[in-house]
This record gives C-alpha cells, structure tokens and sequence, in this order.
C-alpha cells in the first residue's frame, strides 16, 4: 500500500498561496526618507516581531481542534519570542549532525515524531483602504508551515532560509486580526537542508508586514553592462507594476549625495526596461566598494506619489581567458564560509552580529564569503555591498545525509524533485540579484550530481545572465562556471594548477578546516594557489564556531556542542570548527590567516643596504599614501624608529625601495630586528586611521648574538654530596639538588633556599590532542600507547670537578608492547653558584617495522614553582605559534602571566605554544629563573598538566595543578587541517628520529635577563 503525503511532504507542492519571488526594496512617501535606506521607515511597513503565544506539540496530528481559528482560546498558551529558534527557547531537543538526517531516509516521508510548534499573533489593522494590498512577510521558518487568518487558509511554504509573502488583503479587516502560523520541525524540503549546523526549528527570522498599494513596483532588476575596455558601462533597468496604468518612471542617479543624472523611463502595460550609458563610472570591486543610488519616482493611480531607492554598484564578472574578472581585472578570493549564528539565539542573527561579522573580515584582510550553505540573512547583504566583500550566494539545498545510502544522487536526480530544486534557485536569484557584492550563485552543497542541477543552471541563467554559477558537486564542471574542489590536497591542488590549457578556473570553495587549534599549513595553499593562474583562491571552512551559550554555577560562560544535550547520532564539536570563537572573538587561526592573505608582501633583497622589495597583491588597489612605519629594535632597546609614506605602486606590481635608517647606527647592536607595519592612512568604513594592514620583520645577519660560555671557576663554596641507595643530594649555601637513583630523574632543585624545580625534566611524546588530530589519536593511544611512554633507568653515574659536579644518566624510553623507542643520555651539569646546565641527547632505537608515522612532539616536561607566575620570552609572540602557523606572530621581546599563556579553545586541547624561543624566563618580582636554549625551541607553559586539560571537555573546566607545567620542545608536530583536510605536511612532522635539547638553567635578577641571556654560565 502507498503511504498518503502529507501536505509538509508533498513534493509536487512548492507553495500555496505564496507570492512570486521579487527583488528585496522599499516603498517610501518622500525623497528625503528613500535616501536614508531605512526599512522601518519605509510606507506601509510594521514589524510583527515580538512575543506571540505558542503551542508545542509532539506532531502537528495533536494540534487542537478548530487552532486555526479566531474563537481558540490563547490567553493561557505560552509566550515566545519570534524571531527565535525554538529549541533554545526551551522547546523540543537540541541537536546537532554533520551529515546524517535524524530520521530514517525515506523521501519524501517524514517521521510521525515530527515536532510541531503553533504560533498566534492578534495583530491590529485600523482604516484599511479599498486601494491597498496587505501582505505578511515571513524571512526564514524551519522547514515549512501553514499560515492561517482569522480562521482562513491563507498559505503555505517551505524552503526554510528564503522569505514567504502572502497578499492577506481578502482575509483581513479593520481591528483586531489573529494570525495562526503552524510550523513543521521536518519536511520532504528537510531532506534538501541537511546542512552542517544545529537542526533548529521556528520562526527564526524576522516577520513583517506591508500595506501597500494595489498598483504599486512590484519588482524591479539593476544590471550593469561593461564596453569592451571596461571603463564606460550601460545602465539596466528592469521592472513591473501591479497595473497597466501607470505611463511613467523618473530615475535620479546618486552617487556620494550628488545627483549625477536624471531621467524618465516609460511604462508599457506595466512593465518598463531602460539602457543608460554611464560614462567613465567609479566601479565597484571589494577594495573600492563605490555605490550608487538609484532613486525611482512614480505617482500611483490615485494620485499617491512613492520613491523606491536602490543602491547599485557598477562592476561585472566575467570569465576571460579562462580566468575569472570583476571588471576586467582577474580577482583572488581570500575568503570565509559563514553561517548565519548567534551562540544564545541559534540562527537569529541581529544587525549588530552582521555587521560586527563584516568588519571583523574586512579587518583581517578578508576579501570574499561564501553563504554555507544557504542563502543568509538579506541584511547580510547590504553589508558586503556597503563595505566591500564578494559574494558566492549559496542555494538553500543539501542532500549529504544520502552519501551514506550509497545512492548519493537519490533525489539530485530524480526528475520528480525538480520542482523543489528549481523553486530553490529561482527565489534566491530573485531576491539577491540587485546586490553587487554577489558576483557568483551556488546551486548548494554536498548533493551528489544529477538532472536537477542542470536545470537550477539552466534556469538561473535565464533569470541572470550577469553572474557566474557555481556548483562544487559538479566534478565535470557541466553546470557550473567554474571547476570547484574541496579539500584538495595541495599535491593534487598543484596538479589541478598545471591542467590549465583551455579549463575553466578553480577555487576550493573550502579548505583549511579551523577547527579547534588550526588549521597549519595555509601559508603552503597560499603560495600554490598564487603560483597558478588558474588557482583563484578559497574559502576556509568557517567563519565561526557554533558553540551554544551556557553559564556555570558559578557564573562563568562556557559552550555546548553537540552531545552535550543527550542527541544522539552527533558529530559532537564538529561545529566548533571556526576562525573566530562564538563570542566573535577572532581565534589564532584568524590571526594567522590575516597574515597569510596579507596584500602586502615585504621580501628582503639586500638587507646590508637596507632594500627590501614591496609587492601589491590587491587586485585593485594602490599602494600610494599606505603608511609603514619603522621599528628597529634590539630585544627590548628601540634604537630607531620612522614613518613613510608608500609611493605609487599600482595592483599587482611590485616595487624596491630602500629603508631610511642609519644603518652604521644600528650595527652597533646586538640581534638587531627590522620590523616593518603598514597601515591605513584614513579612516575607512570597517577600520580607523592607523589600523594594521599586516607587517613584517626581519632580522640583521651581521647583528645576530651567538651565544658563548663564560665560565668562572669557583665563585662559590664547595659543593657536597650525600648520597643513599636511592638519592643523590648536592648542595652548598647556594642550592640543594636532588636526584632519584631509582629512576634516573631530578627531583627537587632549590634555589637560596626556595624549590624552583619540582619535577623533571622527563621526555614526552605526548600532547593534548588536538581536533586535526582525530584521526591520528586512536593509533597514537591505542596502538603506539604513546601517552604511557615512560623512561627506564639504564645507568646513573657522577663525578665531581674543580667547580662543577657532572651527573651522566642513561634510560631507554619507550612504551607498552613497542619495539621501537630512544636511548637517552642526561648530562646534567651544576656549578657551585647553582647553575644547572642540561644536554640530552636522543637517539632512535627501531626493532620491528611497527612504528609510527607521526610523533606529537619530542620535548622535555618538568613541573615548576607556582609563584614564578611572569613569563618572559624572547621568540615568536605574543599570540601562540606552531611550526606551520606561526608567521603571523614576530620574534620579539615579550611578556604575560602563565594564565595569559592559555588558548581558551571552546574545546580544550593543545593550546599556547611559542616557537622558534632563544630563552625564557619565569620571574616573581624581580627575581627571574632564566631557561637558556643552545638553539631556538619552541615551549608551552601552563598552570595545569596535559591530563587535566584532557580530561575537560569545556572551556573554564580544566583542573589547575599546584605547579606550572613547563614543556620544552625539541620539535611539535604542526597542526595540519586533517580535521577534513591536509594532514601536517613533511616539514612540519616529527617522527622517531634521533634529537638533541640543549638548555641552562640559572637565577639572575629580572633585569638582567637579556645580557645574561646571551651566555651560558657552566662550560
């Protein structure tokens, strides 16, 4: 027997009721309120947000007889906030997926269990005129619902992320009027939204309604069209009225509040197109976001006058020669995928959380967004237009759960889908078409392939033939403008660059999965996509984590992920896979980025005559009247300092100049670092005067300190021994030092009386994982059991010198069941004022083939004293830094406490790290223990050990340890992508290799530290 569809899983049904898709405008009363582009303060609009009554249900059969109708009593129904997501409004269950549907797949059949949520609103209508049409806006409902007024059907829709109209007008009367929304959790539109983001249901965005005339614009398409040289362009401009009455429309042209042109278009059977040469116009490109206005004015049959603006900018996209162009110009995306999410309201997003988005991308050198994975919030657009951020406008569609069936393309290409497919792609193109910022329209995300993009394709097209398409999915590239990948590593990346003799461009629509401590390895895409032309860039996945806003007993904020609310399947902190975390605050993978998309480039050519090469890498931008400034710096000294301006340097050229620094001056230093800052000259809509573009440093050669051995013989009482069948204690008035013969490790080392040394130094392999670490950790913890890695005692054996007293320790380090491992020498030296000097040695032992690829780290770990809480390195700073994200973060002179050290990550794990560190220092007050490298390491230092942050699982839950954890690396592997994408690349690997870590260890007042730094005390 077939099973009956529902209405919600009508496939054949798009809508009822619902009007045509139409451009995003507004009606005003007067000139002066059309130019301040406010929608509340447009004619006829009210918003109907706010709080209604509200009914949940199990499934929408529970829902109470007559509900529709406006006798049902509400008084006693609960109150809800619209727009909200249900789910985090106290309703239904929390729940978050990647890829799998919560249900069983069975298209287009949805489960009996389907939450249903009813919604009821008295709205008030006073002198409703014959002449006006009233109509209800719906911006975004989860996944579908059926709109009912005063008793009446008055429609229905799904595609849960594009707006619903219903002209209202026969339905409605003067005073009070119910509207009953009924909303569906699941539809047969939920399998095309199984998108990588919390499942949440409701009324979600904002709902409006208009009064507006009955003869009014109806619709109205802006297009700009170049010449053959892309300076002059042809105006397009396109439109309907509801009546065949009106003869004409008068179009005034603005740009910076000047009127530039002015001119009537007429009007046949109520539906007009006019060309307008605009000669020589400011074009609009992410850089030089130039728009105009377009003020359009035209008197209604009663006599009634309205003023409709639109804001347009002048710009084409093009594919030329095989590469894509914004006016002419070949363009590069650095760019984000963004969901629209608050970590308090779900996918109710504010204007302030948009626009913070937009100047948060802006200033770190973004230049493009791709809306994963549906179209956004129409304010979102605005915003790219106003400041200046292409657009890839993604359809509303995903079908990823189906990869699991083994038929990936089930409904993708089942012609009786190609109904809800289409209608998906034609009210997104309608909606967004008159935006500038949007140069390319995706048909959606992870769906398989089939007929039913052929003809999303073959109908945008139809509707805008200005734009590029995009559809990743599409690994022919058969409807799509543009050959897409995702993840692509960068040696098949690099393959795809060289393919380019008559193929379409390429760009990784995502890469670089920001999930947790990552991603590493974008400076390594950067360089491979710049190399090949046809290489036009990416979009890191994502923008933001999806962390749900929790408080703790005690008042500290915290965020959920999936799991933590019982949903079962989950990919857990999946969605804790941004560049910024939820509170917006950028992570340092943003940093990172920053710099890596950096669009100006500092090369040094000579830096012996102070000569450097400048290279723009705008696509449209000059250089000229950029300011650098100079600092020229001798660890903590500032020897020089100057500003200049940038001279004419025009997009994509690249220029030498040479520093005006006095360069014999600046010889006389020791370690000697040039560091270089560009900033902005003005103000800018997204940055004031003096923000940072990006900088550079570099270091002088010749000024460069090698470190040398000053040894004084005596200099303090004799040192003497006391020895047992288990300690080894050295002391004198100095310090005591005790070592375990048992175990072959240090175990106290005090200082005038004080332990600065609890523990240590040991040998680990081991660190915190890390989310681009997942599939690594199984046979890293099961497998290698290389958290249980421990050291055996092979000798211990001790002389004393003149001065000195020299401890030998041989171990072999390895782990359950492991045939492979190190043979580790200490060689431990202590003179008689307390220095403490350490040479280990490593080397690999390798029995058996079983061994692992990949080691998480080779360093030491050893436990300080708590109250030396001020740390002091000179290294890569501030921020952390790894092997393969790092060039966000100069060498320089820095400071902070151990808790400064800390990433707060929304998921604890690996955190803090500081690379390529001459020496560090923990001080309390004035006095400061200096950790003296032989070469540069990279440390962590933490007010927790590794098992603690293991062991919590959300941020503000690690258990503090009585000491501070001090990890010295004589090599981390870096982070990698391999969350979704690359692993850690060759370079940035550490394996079982031999090694050597090289370190003094003394007591010296704080403000010695950078003269005592550049010797060692024990020979």
């Amino acid at each position: 027997m077939q099973r009956e569809m529902k209405r919600w899983e009508n496939i054949h049904l798009t809508a009822l009721n619902r009007l045509p898709a139409h451009t995003d405008f507004y009606r005003y009363s007067a000139f002066e309120e059309a130019l301040q582009y406010k929608k509340e303060m447009s004619k006829g609009f009210s918003s109907l947000d706010g709080e209604w009554k509200f009914l949940f249900l199990e499934a929408p059969e529970f829902s109470p007889v007559n509900f529709e109708t406006e006798d049902f009593e509400i008084e006693d129904l609960d109150d809800i906030t619209v727009p909200s997501c249900w789910q985090l409004q106290g309703y239904g269950n929390m729940h978050y997926t990647d890829v799998l549907y919560p249900f069983p797949i069975n298209p287009p059949f949805v489960p009996q269990d389907n939450p249903t949520g009813i919604y009821f609103r008295e709205v008030y209508l006073e002198d409703i005129k014959e002449e006006e049409k009233i109509i209800v806006k719906f911006n975004g409902v989860d996944s579908a619902f059926d709109l009912y007024v005063n008793g009446h059907h008055a429609g229905y829709s799904k595609g849960s992320r594009m707006p619903s109209e219903f002209d209202l007008t026969e339905y409605v009367r003067n005073g009070k009027n119910r509207f009953t929304v009924r909303v569906y959790q699941f539809s047969d539109g939920t399998y095309l939204e199984d998108q990588d983001m919390w499942w949440l249901s409701g009324i979600f965005r904002s709902v409006e309604l208009y009064r507006v005339n009955k003869d009014t614009l109806v619709d109205v398409f802006i297009e700009t069209l170049p010449d053959e040289g892309f300076n002059d362009f042809t105006l397009k401009l396109t439109g309907k009225f509801l009546t065949s009455e009106i003869q004409t429309v008068n179009v005034r042209i603005f740009q910076s509040g000047d009127e530039i042109d002015n001119f009537p278009v007429d009007v046949v059977h109520g539906e007009f197109q006019m060309l307008r040469e605009m000669v020589n116009p400011l074009l609009w490109n992410a850089e030089e976001p130039n728009l105009y206005i377009a003020i359009l004015e035209y008197e209604l049959t009663d006599g009634e006058k309205e003023v409709v603006p639109l804001r347009f900018g002048v710009r084409s996209i093009d594919i030329i020669n095989n590469e894509m162009r914004v006016n002419g110009k070949r363009i590069f995306f650095n760019g984000v995928n963004r969901h629209d999410f608050n970590p308090r309201m779900g996918r109710t997003v504010t204007y302030e959380d948009m626009l913070q988005d937009v100047l948060l991308m802006k200033q770190h050198n973004i230049n493009a967004v791709r809306t994963a994975h549906y179209p956004n919030n129409d304010v979102f657009y605005d915003l790219c237009d106003e400041y200046g951020l292409y657009v890839i406008d993604e359809a509303d569609l995903e079908c990823h759960g189906f990869e699991n069936t083994g038929n990936y393309n089930w409904i993708s290409d089942n012609e009786l889908w190609e109904k809800q497919y289409v209608d998906r792609a034609v009210r997104m193109v309608k909606r967004d078409r008159n935006h500038p910022s949007i140069i390319i329209w995706s048909l959606g995300n992870e769906s398989g392939q089939g007929r039913n993009f052929a003809a999303m394709y073959q109908v945008i097209k139809e509707i805008d033939s200005t734009r590029l398409i995009h559809y990743e999915g599409d690994r022919h590239a058969a409807y799509s403008d543009m050959y897409t990948t995702m993840y692509t590593r960068l040696k098949a990346l690099e393959e795809i660059g060289q393919d380019s003799e008559g193929k379409k461009p390429h760009i990784l629509c995502e890469y670089g999965h920001a999930m947790g401590n990552g991603p590493g390895g974008l400076t390594e895409y950067q360089e491979v996509m710049r190399k090949y032309p046809r290489l036009q860039g990416g979009f890191v996945w994502e923008w933001y984590d999806h962390g749900i806003e929790s408080v703790d007993e005690d008042g500290n904020v915290y965020y959920l992920y999936g799991g933590n609310y019982g949903d079962f399947p989950t990919n857990g902190n999946f969605c804790i896979d941004g560049l910024v975390f939820p509170d917006r605050t950028p992570s340092p993978g943003l940093i990172e980025y920053k710099k890596v998309i950096e669009p100006i480039v500092t090369e040094a050519v000579d830096l012996n005559q102070l000569k450097i090469r400048l290279i723009n890498r705008y696509d449209f931008r000059n250089l000229e009247g950029i300011q650098l400034h100079i600092k020229v710096e001798s660890f903590d000294q500032l020897i020089e300092e100057k500003n200049m301006t940038l001279p004419n340097i025009p997009a994509q050229e690249e220029m030498e100049i040479v520093l005006p620094l006095n360069l014999l001056e600046v010889l006389k230093y020791d370690d000697v670092r040039i560091k270089l800052s560009y900033s902005e000259p003005e103000n800018t809509l997204y940055a004031n005067a003096g923000h940072l573009i990006t900088s550079e440093s570099f270091l002088l050669e010749a000024t460069k300190v090698k470190k040398i051995v000053v040894s004084k013989h005596g200099g303090g009482p004799m040192i003497s021994i006391n020895e047992s069948f288990s300690q080894l204690t050295l002391e004198n008035d100095h310090f005591k030092t005790v070592f375990s013969k048992v175990y072959g490790v240090l175990v106290s080392h005090k200082l005038n009386g004080e332990e600065i040394i609890e523990k240590g130094p040991e040998l680990t392999l081991w660190r915190a994982v890390i989310d681009n670490d997942m599939y690594k950790k199984d046979a890293w913890i099961n497998k290698y059991f290389l958290k249980n890695a421990k050291e055996q005692l092979v000798s211990f054996n001790y002389q004393m010198n003149e001065d000195f007293a020299e401890i030998e320790i041989h171990k072999y380090l390895s782990s359950v069941n492991q045939a492979w491992g190190f043979h580790l020498s200490y060689y431990y030296r202590i003179n008689q004022v307390g220095v403490l000097s350490l040479q280990l040695k490593g080397s690999k032992i390798i029995r058996g083939k079983e061994i692992p690829e990949l080691l998480p780290r080779i360093g030491i770990t050893m436990h300080l004293n708590k109250e030396y809480n001020d740390v002091t390195w000179y290294g890569r700073g501030d921020s952390e830094s790894y092997q393969d994200s790092k060039r966000s973060q100069s060498i320089g002179l820095y400071h902070k406490s151990v808790e400064e050290m800390h990433t707060d990550y929304v998921y604890p794990q690996e955190n803090g790290s500081r690379s390529d560190t001459s020496f560090l220092a923990v001080s309390k007050g004035n006095q400061s223990i200096l950790f003296n490298f032989k070469e540069i390491r990279d440390f962590t230092i933490h007010d927790y050990e590794t098992s603690a942050l293991e062991d919590a699982m959300h941020r503000g839950k690690i258990k503090k340890s009585p000491f501070n954890e001090l990890t010295i690396d004589y090599r981390q592997s870096g982070l990698g992508s391999n969350s979704c994408g690359e692993e850690q690349l060759t370079a940035y690997r550490v394996g079982v290799e031999d090694f050597e870590i090289g370190l003094e260890i003394r007591s010296i007042p704080k403000d010695d530290l950078v003269e005592e730094s550049k010797f060692f005390r024990v020979r």
